[in-house]
């Protein structure tokens, strides 16, 4: 039997694990890969035994290369290619879920592989990852989300140099301009993330949960309208806490 292209494991510390498992590819995503990180995402929603969730990828060279390029253009039609991707919207189902995710990065992190790790909460980095969204270069634009995530996690001006150049950024300089949080020694990653990913867990999951989704629905509102938000969140919030 070939192994999976994404492994799922849930520990039992209220942490699940979602690996990238095409090493040998970079851990380049293609459509069985996306397909099972749609229903794992799932999975850690619905599952009340996990409280958290981190991302990694499986060999010693990348978090993931991006979307499997081998792919592109086999779909029966460009109508079928997009009714998949609205069936199983991965990236959606990413943003919209209330449990946080942390992204354990090592190697290259290129389009896709970028987009994902930008649409997780908590972004930590070994010493040798690097950034980049190549798609412009290829003749086509970041499709994961990348045109609108990057430019509300680091500069603006930082982010169109990325996206039009398609020039990968080095961890420190990620660091700097707040692309990730973190940036540990390659040894120490899953050992970081693991520790990050025990403290989010160990914290009220309903607080946890409610602060993250705030956040979500309030960004780019005005701020009244945030406010709103907050407030009635934290009225929910306040009142499970009582029960």
């Amino acid at each position: 039997m070939t192994e999976s292209s994404v492994l799922y494991e849930k520990s039992g510390d209220g942490v699940a694990w979602i690996t990238l498992n095409r090493p040998g590819v970079l851990n380049a995503i293609n459509m069985e890969a996306r397909d099972l990180l749609w229903s794992f995402v799932q999975a850690l929603r619905d599952d009340p035994d996990v409280r958290v969730a981190v991302f990694q990828g499986a060999g010693d060279r990348a978090f993931s290369a991006g979307a499997d390029i081998s792919e592109f253009g086999t779909a029966p039609s460009v109508v079928d290619a997009r009714r998949g991707r609205r069936e199983r919207d991965l990236w959606g189902a990413m943003l919209s879920i209330s449990k946080p995710l942390v992204a354990a990065i090592h190697g290259f992190a290129y389009g896709a592989g970028c987009e994902l790790s930008l649409l997780s909460d908590i972004r930590i980095a070994a010493e040798d990852a690097a950034f980049a969204l190549p798609e412009v270069t290829l003749g086509y634009i970041p499709s994961a989300g990348g045109t609108q995530t990057l430019p509300r996690t680091i500069p603006p001006g930082l982010a169109r140099e990325m996206i039009y150049s398609g020039q990968p950024i080095r961890a420190e300089r990620a660091l700097a301009a707040g692309l990730v949080h973190r940036v540990v020694p390659r040894a120490r990653l899953h050992e970081e993330a693991e520790a990050a990913a025990r403290a989010l867990a160990a914290m009220p999951a309903d607080a946890l949960q409610g602060a993250k989704e705030a956040m979500t629905r309030g960004e780019g509102l005005p701020l009244e309208r945030g406010l709103a938000i907050e407030q009635a969140i934290a009225a929910v919030v306040s009142t499970a806490r009582r029960r």
